[in-house]
């Protein structure tokens, strides 16, 4: 847990934001395609590995975000 910790420490809150904003949402048309893939999850729809790949893709910007939040790291410079 400490190294985790420690690798999460090292992170800027302003690199994890862009990537939340970026990585995470992209393509923002029609609709983010973490949106798209969170709907087929609830619907029972997301079912072909690709897909899975891609919601964990899109994912771990905010994954990463939680995890900052619940350890209360505060970020490299």
């Amino acid at each position: 847990m400490a190294a985790l910790t420690s690798l999460l420490d090292q992170l800027p809150w302003n690199l994890v934001i862009i990537a939340c904003l970026t990585l995470g949402l992209a393509p923002f048309v029609p609709e983010p395609h973490i949106w798209e893939k969170l709907k087929m999850l609830a619907g029972g729809t997301l079912t072909r590995p690709i897909d899975i790949f891609d919601l964990l893709m899109h994912a771990a910007p905010f994954i990463v975000a939680g995890l900052k939040l619940l350890l209360g790291t505060r970020g490299g410079v």
